[in-house]
Parts: structure tokens; C-alpha cells; sequence
């Protein structure tokens, strides 16, 4: 008998020989209760798995005899179903501690279990070997998964995309491939995703073995992204382009497609070393533009919704598929358009006018404008010249003033033609923007797309007949300054008439500018001495007022030929003036 060993479990040896004796009286039974001593004790030892018998139930802990002096309890929580512990049921435990406080060998079921279940595992499965669990809780970066001992399936392994909510998976079922196995830590790293992988790739090369192009397949949307959707054809995603959805405008796949969406997609091209599929959804349908001359011949009128506005113009939606653009040159015959917003907006339903087809670059022009009349074909027969109308001054420019005829239908009073007698520097002296006047049509130019208006024309030339009658020169005259210039000043000689008061005419000395001699406004006398109807010009001077010999060279010269000899002098004067105009 090994007596050390009974002496570390602190068995009296003596007492042990004696029972043995006193029991067995024969040589034969004495050394197989010896035996049966020596096994029972020779498994004491922390940490290994003994079994033991289910004496009784104390509250909530089970006894447990594993044959050692003193008996073992262990909490109920650690059976799997409490209510089926049995007394007299035998149960494998785990030798945490020979005695503890309480003088009782402290002892774990779970722990036995776990040992047992990796024993079982390790003698069963290798690593790349299948297995199937209940998935128990979520915990840090991953699940548990109880194979009878727990397994770890890390999160980024659950599956081919990255779930949502991990949590949804507790409870259930899982088969997965063993990645790794840790004996030394009795630690099982596992995945799903492995798994669906394996499983798509068979489909995914069976898939590609029988798909042609051409053929309609089914499938479900699976991802969507800016420029389309992937579609799972069974195994095998393939690219839906955005450009391929719709014969028709779309800016996003969602506008047609949703996650999940089952769809019927044609086969476009196969790319088999690459695994990649181009599918179509509007080649199931023919396109439309194949047939676009037969149904909408040129000079042919159509409506149209309007889908999109640009700065150039705007695109008209005649059917799915077939757009065309109505440049802002088409929009109206008359009105000035900035920007085609100004005459229509997205959604308008419009009567349009097809101009032009590019059937290969798949491209129409259209026309707003030629639904109606262009009132240019018929401008010159409704305002032959001489016509008189109304109009409202729309603009001034310094040439001239737009006078509104009709809606889109301008006319331009330059001018020259405001005024017969009266010197125009600026259309504002005569018109203010938005008055109501009467003019006349001088002429129309219907490829320029012009009408030329007179205001002068109201009234005949006074210097045809009513000036050369109402002056002549030598007469003294009153006229009011309306005008101051570096050479001069301008008289109102009445209705509307002007005559040019010359610097070199204020007076006998030399003037160096007539705003020291005279103001606007002042009412002057002075004396014509030059009158040119072909030039429409009057020469007045206010020098020759105080001149005597002025006056009697004037009078002499107008009795003998109309021409005075003063006013010869006056403008060679007025000639060495460089900066003087004739008079």
C-alpha cells in the first residue's frame, strides 16, 4: 500500500488495514477492498472530472457523493432542467476543491460539462468541418453558438453583408464551418458567411454556365446605387445601369426599383472570367426610337409634357422615351425671351412643332412658336407705311425710343425723326418711358423683323413753306435759351423751331464761353442773319443789335440779294473757330 499518498489526503492508514480486516477475513477480499480504496482516492485530485451520486436536494442546491469522506453540493441553476434531478441519478462533476469552508469538497457540473463537451468536439471535428448550434447570446464583436460546448461566430462571419441587429439570430439554428480550433484555450472560432459563400459560388458557376445573352431571367433586387442596381439572379449578381432601366429620363434606380423587388431583367452581356453580368430592363421593349420618322414626321403637331428646363431651352416628353428640345429661338415670334422659365414650367403640357430628327444621335427639335401664326408675315399688310398708331413707349436708348405696337411687336422712333425743327440730343427730351403716343409708320422690314416709326410725320415740314415765310434775314426775333454749348447757345424761336445763337455772335468781344455772357432760360432779341432750309439751319446773332453799321449792311444786303455783308463776315469769323460748327 502506497502510504504516502493516503497521508496526503489525511487517511489514518491503521484504521483503514483494521476495517479492511474486521470486513474481509480472507487474504483475497483484503486486497480488492485495498484496490477499490486506492482507485477511489487516486481520482481526487482538483481539477479532475469524477463521478458522483445525487443524494439528496437541499434547498436550492443538489448533494452530490463522489465516494470522498465528505460529500459535494452543487447550485441546481447548473443542471440543464432542474425538475428532472433525480435521488440516486449518478452525475459527472468537476473536482474544484478537496474541502472548503464549510468542510465539503467543492465541486461544478457545468464545468464537468463543458470538459466532457470539448472532449467530445475535439474527438469529432476538425477544423473546415460543418456543424450546427443554437445560437444562446450576443456578446462582445459576435454570438455564441452552443454545440454542447459554446463556439464563437464573430459578427463580420454571420453573413455575406453585415446584419443589421446580430440579436435577431438569437434562438435560432445555425450551420457554420469551423475557421479555428484552440485547444490550449478549448476555444472554437466558426462562420456562417463561409458557408453562403461556398454556396453561391456553386450557384454562381452553374449560373454562368447556362446563361446566354438574350435570355430573360427573374430576379431580386438587392442593392441600389447611384448610378443602378444589383439584382441576385440566384447566386450571380448582375449590374442593372441606370442607363438601361428606362427608354424614358429617370435621375435615380429607386424612382423604378426597391430593395427585395422581384424583377424580370434581359441578359445584355457575360463577362465569365470575370463573373460579371450587364443586365437590361428596357430592352424587353423596343425602342422607340426605331420607328420615330413614321410617327413623328417633320412638320407634324404634337403635345408634349415639359420635363426639364436649361438656359438654351427646354425638353418636351412627346412619349417614354422620346424627348425633344425647344430652343428658346422657338418659344415665341415676338416676345424677347431671357430665360425660357419666363414661358413655361415642368409638368406644362404644350402643342409643339417637330423641326428636325437625328435618328442616330436620338434627337428632335421642336418649336413652340410655329403652333401659330408669325404676325411678321402679315406686319406689312396690317402697318403698310403711313399707317398711324398707338403705342406705349417700352424703352429709350440714345438713338431713339421702342414703342410698343402690339404685344412682341416693336417700332423704333430713332431720332432724327422726332423732331423737324428742334435739335434732339437725347429721346428723353421729347418722350418719357411708358407714355402713350401717336406715330407713323415710316416703313417694315419683315426679314429684320423691323418697324420704322416718324413722330415728326404727324405734322408737315415747316421748312418747306411755314420757316422761310415766318423768317427772313435781318428780322429781329425773340427766343428763349434752351440749350448752352461750348459754341454756342440753342433759341426756342416757337413751335418746336430752334435757331444757333453763335458763340462768335454774343458780342463784338471774343467770348470764351457763352455761360458768361447768357443763361438758360433767359428770353433773348436777337437778329437772323442766316436761314439754310436744305441744312434746316437758323444763324442768329445778338452782336448785331448794338452794331449800326451791322444793321445797315443788313438791311442794304437783304434789299439787293438776301445775303448781308455782315453775315459773310460773321462766318469767316465763325471759321477760324475750330471747335465752332457752320451756321
Amino acid at each position: 500500500m502506497d502510504r504516502d499518498i493516503l497521508k496526503d489526503y489525511n487517511v489514518d492508514v491503521i484504521d483503514i488495514e483494521r476495517e479492511v480486516d474486521a470486513i474481509m477475513g480472507d487474504e483475497d477480499a483484503k486486497k480488492k477492498m485495498e484496490s477499490t480504496y486506492y482507485d477511489s482516492i487516486q481520482n481526487f485530485e482538483v481539477g479532475s472530472v469524477l463521478k458522483g451520486r445525487i443524494l439528496s436536494s437541499l434547498g436550492d442546491n443538489i448533494v452530490i457523493d463522489c465516494g470522498y469522506k465528505s460529500e459535494g453540493m452543487i447550485p441546481k441553476s447548473e443542471f440543464d432542467d432542474p425538475s428532472e434531478i433525480k435521488i440516486g441519478d449518478d452525475v459527472e462533476v468537476l473536482l474544484e476543491a478537496v474541502e472548503d469552508d464549510s468542510g465539503l469538497i467543492k465541486l461544478s457540473k457545468r464545468k464537468a460539462d463543458r470538459i466532457r463537451g470539448w472532449e467530445r468536439v475535439i474527438a469529432k471535428y476538425k477544423e473546415g468541418d460543418i456543424i450546427t448550434g443554437r445560437v444562446t447570446r450576443k456578446i462582445k464583436g459576435g454570438l455564441l453558438v452552443d454545440m454542447g460546448v459554446p463556439i464563437f461566430l464573430p459578427a463580420s462571419q454571420i453573413d455575406v453583408k453585415p446584419p443589421g441587429d446580430i440579436s435577431q439570430y438569437i434562438g435560432q439554428e445555425v450551420t457554420c464551418r469551423i475557421l479555428k480550433i484552440d485547444e490550449a484555450r478549448q476555444n472554437i472560432v466558426v462562420s456562417r458567411r463561409k458557408l453562403i459563400e461556398e454556396e453561391r459560388d456553386k450557384k454562381k458557376q452553374g449560373l454562368l454556365a447556362e446563361i446566354e445573352v438574350g435570355q430573360i431571367r427573374k430576379g431580386v433586387v438587392k442593392n441600389i446605387a447611384d448610378f443602378g442596381a444589383f439584382i441576385d439572379l440566384g447566386g450571380l449578381d448582375g449590374l442593372l445601369h441606370i442607363t438601361d432601366m428606362s427608354w424614358g429620363r429617370i435621375s435615380h434606380p429607386s424612382e423604378m426599383l426597391a430593395i427585395d423587388d422581384e424583377v424580370e431583367v434581359k441578359i445584355l452581356d457575360i463577362d465569365k472570367e470575370k463573373g460579371k453580368v450587364a443586365l437590361g430592363l428596357k430592352q424587353k421593349s423596343q425602342n422607340p426610337w426605331l420607328q420615330i420618322e413614321e410617327k413623328y414626321p417633320v412638320g407634324c403637331k404634337v403635345k408634349g409634357q415639359v420635363v426639364n428646363i436649361m438656359s438654351y431651352g427646354a425638353f418636351v416628353k412627346l412619349e417614354t422615351g422620346i424627348e425633344g428640345l425647344v430652343h428658346i429661338s422657338e418659344m415665341s415670334w415676338t416676345r424677347r425671351i431671357n430665360h425660357p422659365s419666363e414661358m413655361v414650367a415642368i409638368g406644362d403640357m404644350v402643342e409643339v412643332v417637330v423641326l428636325k430628327i437625328d435618328k442616330e444621335k436620338e434627337e428632335i427639335s421642336l418649336s413652340m412658336k410655329q403652333t401659330e401664326v408669325n404676325p411678321w408675315t402679315v406686319i406689312e399688310e396690317k402697318y403698310p407705311p403711313g399707317t398711324k398708331i398707338k403705342g406705349r413707349v417700352r424703352n429709350l436708348t440714345n438713338y431713339g425710343a421702342f414703342i410698343e405696337i402690339e404685344e412682341g411687336v416693336d417700332g423704333l422712333l430713332h431720332i432724327s425723326d422726332m423732331s423737324w425743327a428742334k435739335k434732339v440730343g437725347h429721346p428723353s427730351e421729347i418722350v418719357k418711358k411708358g407714355d402713350k403716343i401717336e406715330a407713323i409708320v415710316l416703313s417694315v422690314d419683315r426679314e429684320k423683323k423691323r418697324v420704322a416709326l416718324g413722330l415728326k410725320q404727324l405734322s408737315d415740314d415747316p421748312w418747306t413753306k411755314e420757316i422761310p415765310e415766318k423768317f427772313k434775314v435781318g428780322d429781329i426775333i425773340s427766343g428763349k435759351v434752351t440749350k448752352l454749348t461750348n459754341f454756342g447757345a440753342f433759341l426756342e424761336l416757337g413751335k418746336g423751331i430752334e435757331g444757333l445763337l453763335h458763340i462768335s455772335e454774343l458780342s463784338n468781344e471774343k467770348v470764351a464761353n457763352p455761360a458768361d455772357i447768357i443763361n438758360i432760360g433767359d428770353e433773348l432779341e436777337v437778329r437772323v442773319i442766316r436761314i439754310e432750309p436744305e441744312a434746316r439751319k437758323i444763324g442768329l446773332s445778338l452782336k448785331k443789335l448794338s452794331d449800326a453799321e451791322g444793321k445797315n449792311n443788313v438791311t442794304s444786303s437783304s434789299n439787293a440779294s438776301s445775303q448781308p455783308r455782315s453775315c459773310v463776315e460773321t462766318v469767316e469769323t465763325s471759321k477760324s473757330d475750330s471747335n465752332a460748327p457752320d451756321i
